[in-house]
């Protein structure tokens, strides 16, 4: 039966500067190979697997939630045209799970072992999948009557929400925000990657706006045994800096400068020198939740939540869902209602009420209306009512 329309619960007008306006902004993002990131990556990896074994097996999706990855680095002696990992990092995947349904057993612990394998085949070009990581599988089964619960949603085609939590998004992006977006993609693209070998996937982003002034901090995670030695390396931090550089500025006509590795110190030998392209490998643990936020972003200037996204389960759980929903909304609400200029929503659930009917829906928004309009405030409401029922 279909949700009755959703009528938004608050509106708030933006007052004052917009994030653009401000005189500074801080804007930041963890790349592929970050530990945090990897933890990120797992755990989202395995809730997708569980998903499809259990769709495959059962016909819909069982209770899971898979958000609790920690890494603990290894030892390393990386060297150039060289390294050796000494001690694997290690991966504890932990969390919740279906594991027996009706007497049949769910492969939980070949599907963690399997995905987390693949990921880093697939995503870190010099990690030796086999070696370089020792993977545990903490996973534990759930309240069994969960499993009879989400066969009775399904049936009556009412899905309620299992935490009581909140979403966050916001929208447009500023020209910092895909800045720190677009380097990071470009610095960890295949192509670049096929280009420049010696690069890591372990780069951080931090972006700076000082005024019409950006600032870009770039970490980078550089791999020794495709490199002979330091001027290798410093060639290699050089031309880290002028792709990022080049890549900024074709987004923004401000002033921009780029920094890569500043820790540096090239005279005495101590740089980012690894010998898979991550710091996971020994200088740096890892855990789900502490990276990157729902639209890949820390943006500690603008609204935020510390909800985990990776590894919730995707059909009742709100931490994941309202806070792509929320992000989708705000994006929506700029593109389709001409009023709007800036907007920010906020979704909180209540537990146990169903997953499309939000206990609030707080939306603040930049008009050029001195007061909105009620054919604006039924644009943003349609809007909503669309995409928390997608």
């Amino acid at each position: 039966m279909p949700s009755p329309r959703l009528r938004c619960h608050t509106f708030e007008l933006l007052q004052g500067p917009s994030a653009e306006e401000r005189p500074v902004e801080i804007v930041e993002r963890k790349g592929l190979g970050h530990p945090d990131t990897i933890c990120d990556m797992l755990s989202e990896r395995l809730s997708v697997a569980l998903s499809r074994y259990y769709l495959d097996q059962f016909g819909l999706i069982l209770h899971h939630n898979v958000d609790k990855a920690l890494l603990a680095a290894g030892q390393s002696e990386p060297s150039f045209g060289a390294g050796r990992i000494v001690e694997p990092m290690r991966i504890f995947l932990s969390g919740r799970a279906t594991m027996d349904v009706h007497g049949k057993s769910v492969p939980v612990r070949d599907l963690a072992e399997h995905c987390a394998r693949a990921w880093f085949r697939e995503n870190m070009h010099a990690m030796d999948s086999e070696k370089g990581i020792q993977l545990h599988c903490l996973l534990r089964p759930g309240s069994s009557d969960l499993v009879d619960l989400f066969v009775r949603q399904r049936d009556a085609g009412l899905f309620l929400a299992n935490d009581t939590s909140i979403g966050v998004g916001y929208a447009p992006l500023t020209e910092l925000e895909k800045i720190v977006l677009a380097v990071e993609r470009q610095l960890n693209a295949p192509a670049f990657k096929a280009e420049f070998t010696a690069s890591g996937e372990d780069i951080k982003v931090m972006g700076v706006r000082e005024s019409n002034r950006i600032a870009l901090t770039i970490s980078c995670a550089f791999i020794g045994r495709y490199l002979s030695d330091i001027a290798g390396y410093r060639d290699g931090k050089e031309r880290l800096r002028t792709v990022a550089l080049e890549t900024a500025t074709q987004l923004t006509s401000k002033h921009v400068v780029t920094q890569v590795n500043a820790a540096d110190n090239l005279a005495n030998g101590s740089i980012f020198l690894t010998v898979s392209g991550t710091s996971a490998e020994a200088g740096d643990d890892g855990q789900t939740g502490r990276g990157n936020r729902a639209n890949g972003l820390i943006t500690p200037c603008r609204p935020m939540t510390l909800e985990a996204m990776a590894g919730k389960n995707p059909v009742t759980h709100v931490g994941k869902l309202y806070s792509a929903a929320a992000s989708r909304i705000a994006h929506a609400i700029v593109a389709e209602v001409p009023a709007i200029s800036e907007a920010e929503c906020y979704l909180v659930s209540q537990i146990g009420a169903p997953i499309d009917r939000p206990h609030l829906t707080h939306l603040r928004v930049r008009s050029e209306e001195i007061a909105l309009g009620r054919e604006t405030e039924h644009r943003i409401d349609d809007v909503v009512a669309r995409e928390v029922a997608a």
